[in-house]
């Protein structure tokens, strides 16, 4: 069978300890405490109070804006409050719900109820994903229903299910193509209905051959859809990449899957998909990998939202004393500075390492090894020079990193993996664009405040 993949990449170990790991369903915990910052966009607002009594699946975050996702409340029980807590995803305090639950689990109503979903069009699945507050649950938490609505004079003739799970470590969609193959599919067709694309593939890479075999059983006689087999390398799962490797179509710069024709969703995704639309259950609990050498019963796990992180680190006996422990993989996964954190819908892998990674950030050989295995051909050494420059003290080094393709970078590591003098590219990469963020913000400000002044001397001029 013809193996797909794309130019740059590496294959570090993969550390895939848990693949034959059965998922094991962690009872609710006595306390949930569940972020309203729950994808990439605006936080959701919290709409109960103290005191109330909520119902699993009853809505206790609206969303604020188009991008944005609602937000549910993962069993039946009491509010205890609404808290401050750390965002994982960005190190920031975000408002979060407290839950203590009943022990009822009891389904608010309309939820868990079979619902023809055959006979759904494009705008009632839209619909429904929104309701279920539905986001990527590979990691990068885009909301779904807006992927579902491209914009205007974008059409979508492709649907790509995100099966590669790259990372090391993580094996918690490996374990749900093998459980879920079926619902995966129907994730896919909805996904393809509700854009009007004529094509659909599962992509999955070739060291995962049980959930290969499970998922062309699953598609056969669905026309349109197929099951594509990739190189295992990572980033494979990256969507630009996937999307090269997979239909040899290139992502433009500052563009998404849609300008060229494609919808990416996760394996994950798409059967929450399948659950919103046939079942109308919202995204209230996610399968994730416990992993990391400090951990010694590693396994995947499937949780409610809001479950505390110690909880998942007591269940897969980490000891007290490891130095780093990460959301998400090791490679483009958040390194965390406490454990006082709660399962999203992002948290794909939580790993608990004995040592911490260590960057001397000493300086470029020149070797080009970064330049090599770049998957989106930049020149990560001059971006990383680039943001020293900028820490010494010349301004001038963002723009000259934005015309060397800043924002091209997906941040996925290889670049700082295989450099030999162990730089801090990615970290560099990041406080660029973040300063760049900054900038843009000072000059709306100023826009802002010169309109603002504009007016002022319009209204006294009229007086």
């Amino acid at each position: 069978m013809e193996r797909a993949t794309y130019p740059g990449g590496v294959h570090p170990p993969e550390h895939k300890r848990t693949a034959e790991v059965e998922i094991e369903t962690i009872p609710v915990p006595p306390r949930l405490v569940v972020p309203m910052a729950q994808c990439l966009g605006a936080p959701g607002r919290p709409v109960v109070e103290k005191g109330e009594t909520v119902r699993k699946g009853q809505r206790i975050g609206q969303p604020d804006g188009f991008i944005s996702a609602a937000v549910h409340a993962p069993t039946s029980g009491t509010v205890t409050g609404i808290e401050r807590v750390i965002d994982a995803a960005t190190g920031r305090p975000t408002d979060a719900v407290a839950i203590e639950p009943d022990g009822a689990d009891a389904w608010a109503d309309g939820c868990d109820q079979p619902r023809p979903w055959q006979d759904a069009g494009p705008d009632a699945i839209r619909e429904a994903v929104a309701a279920a507050g539905i986001v990527g649950m590979g990691g990068a938490t885009f909301p779904t229903h807006v992927k579902l609505t491209p914009p205007k004079g974008k059409d979508v003739d492709t649907i790509l299910i995100n099966g590669a799970e790259c990372e090391p470590y993580l094996t918690c969609d490996y374990r749900v193509m093998l459980g879920r193959a079926g619902d995966i599919v129907t994730g896919l067709r909805l996904c393809m209905k509700a854009t009007g694309a004529a094509r659909g593939s599962i992509c999955i890479e070739d060291n995962k051959p049980a959930a290969i075999a499970c998922l062309e059983e699953a598609v056969r006689g669905h026309d349109g859809c197929d099951v594509r087999v990739f190189e295992t390398k990572y980033p494979q799962g990256a969507e630009k990449q996937l999307i090269l490797a997979c239909l040899g179509r290139e992502v433009p710069t500052g563009g998404l899957p849609a300008d060229v024709g494609v919808v990416v969703q996760n394996v994950q995704t798409a059967c929450a998909i399948a659950d919103a639309v046939g079942r109308g259950v919202p995204l209230i609990e996610r399968v994730l990998t416990v992993s990391g050498d400090g951990a010694k019963a590693p396994g995947n796990f499937r949780v409610r939202l809001g479950t505390p992180i110690t909880a998942l680190l007591q269940k897969a006996e980490v000891e007290d004393g490891f130095e780093e422990l990460i959301l998400g993989g090791p490679m483009m996964g958040k390194d965390q500075f406490t454990t006082d954190l709660y399962v999203t819908k992002g948290t794909s892998g939580v790993l608990a390492m004995r040592r911490a990674a260590v960057y001397e950030g000493g300086p470029c050989l020149r070797c080009g090894a970064c330049v090599r295995h770049c998957p989106s051909y930049l020149n990560p050494s001059r971006l990383s020079v680039l943001g020293e420059s900028f820490l010494d003290g010349n301004l001038d080094a963002i723009d000259i990193a934005m015309d060397r393709g800043l924002m091209d970078c997906i941040l996925c590591g290889a670049c700082a993996y295989v450099c030999p003098a162990r730089r801090r590219i990615i970290h560099l990469v990041e406080m660029l664009r973040g300063e760049r963020r900054k900038a843009l913000g000072r000059e709306r400000e100023k826009q802002e405040a010169q309109k603002a002044e504009l007016k002022r001397e319009v209204e006294k001029v009229a007086e």
